[in-house]
């Protein structure tokens, strides 16, 4: 029997790889003459590194880079194994969880960090950037990224504008005669699943800024900045970003991805795409997935969802494997999904099911792994 595991993170208990590793260590003690594909999976958010990298027995590369707030950090990206094509998780430089609660400030938070890791791997020569942007820090429509790649951001005196979303309010001119000529050659693929415009009541500042650390007041000056950013962006650059479903994303820099002539796209695709899935599962008799916490939203974009589809596309079934599984998860089964189970053994606390996550993630596997057994017997 062929069984590929394709999984996504337990967050704060099991990266996807480990989860990989307990479900196959779980199936093994049923029957070590099964095929086990593992494929590590992420929907475009925290962890799409990781798992891009360890799918594809990539390599990780650590560089110093300018952190959200200005100092100097060690951030990471990847390139995938045997392919021309880096991976950036933004959050990795200019994340919000690189600040602590009280020094969070999205008038000040810069995303020069994320242009820096752009430069890094287009000194590796790299064909395509596939670029995270969940979990940022920042609220500065990307002007910082576009001033690490060689972007001006002038105010009246031609003089460069500093870091942060209240900086943007001096914001005069762009000009992109010395951003690097090497961007024109590669293409960048952004994981973004949310569609929010860059301003305006559903815009970054309003939906995601108090999150930031952001005051009321300080989301309308920063709404304001941003309104004027994509006004300058249209008139220096002739492309139009405001009213761009996902141009909001990362405190706009969706729309400052935009104006490198990026692609936004959903995150799983990225993923499904980048790790070769649907070439992998060809031939497999089953499909396991699963994630920390299983809902009837799992539809909208989430990895075993992703997954799914593309085993329903191949007729193969596909078991899904949970610590919390919701109480709408029902709608589920009309979207590809076969069967759902939580790992969970008994009652715990929240603490105790993360510690014991492992384990419970192990047992599930092998009572699944038992039935399988009769189930492929008895044919």
């Amino acid at each position: 029997m062929k069984i590929v595991v394709a999984p996504d993170s337990f967050k704060e208990s099991m990266t996807a790889k480990e989860v990989c590793e307990h479900i196959e260590k779980g199936l093994k003690a049923v029957s070590k003459n099964w095929e086990i594909i593992k494929i590590p999976m992420a929907d475009g958010g925290e962890g799409t590194l990781d798992a891009l990298i360890d799918s594809t027995k990539g390599k990780i590369f650590y560089e110093q880079t300018v952190g959200p707030l200005g100092d100097e950090l060690t951030s990471r990206f990847g390139i995938l194994g045997g392919k021309n094509i880096a991976v950036i998780e933004m959050a990795s430089t200019s994340g919000l969880e690189l600040i602590s609660p009280e020094k969070r400030n999205p008038y000040i938070t810069t995303t020069f960090g994320t242009g820096q890791l752009i430069l890094k791997a287009l000194n590796l020569n790299v064909e395509k950037i596939i670029l995270g942007i969940g979990g940022s820090a920042t609220n500065d429509g990307g002007a910082g990224m576009l001033q690490a790649l060689g972007a001006k951001l002038l105010d009246e005196n031609n003089n460069q504008i500093g870091y942060g979303g209240y900086e943007l309010s001096r914001l005069k001119k762009i000009d992109f005669s010395e951003l690097d000529e090497r961007l024109k050659k590669v293409e960048i693929l952004v994981a973004c699943d949310v569609t929010n415009p860059l301003t305006g009541e559903n815009g970054a500042s309003h939906i995601f800024g108090k999150q930031k650390g952001a005051t009321p007041e300080m989301i309308k000056v920063l709404d304001r900045n941003l309104l004027l950013y994509s006004k300058i962006i249209e008139k220096d650059l002739g492309i139009k970003v405001d009213d761009i479903p996902g141009a909001g994303a990362a405190g706009g820099l969706g729309a400052g991805l935009l104006a490198l002539g990026a692609s936004l796209k959903k995150g799983i695709d990225i993923v499904i795409e980048a790790s070769e899935l649907e070439k992998k599962i060809v031939g497999a008799d089953i499909v396991i997935t699963g994630e920390g916490s299983i809902d009837g939203q799992t539809r909208f974009g989430k990895t075993p969802y992703g997954v799914a589809m593309v085993a329903k596309k191949q007729g193969i079934p596909t078991i899904t494997l949970a610590g919390n599984v919701g109480k709408d998860i029902d709608i589920l089964y009309d979207y590809g999904f076969d069967a759902i189970f939580s790992i969970m053994q008994g009652v715990e606390t929240l603490e105790s099911a993360l510690e014991n996550g492992k384990l419970n993630l192990e047992k599930t596997a092998k009572n699944i792994g038992r039935l399988l057994n009769i189930i492929y017997k008895n044919k």
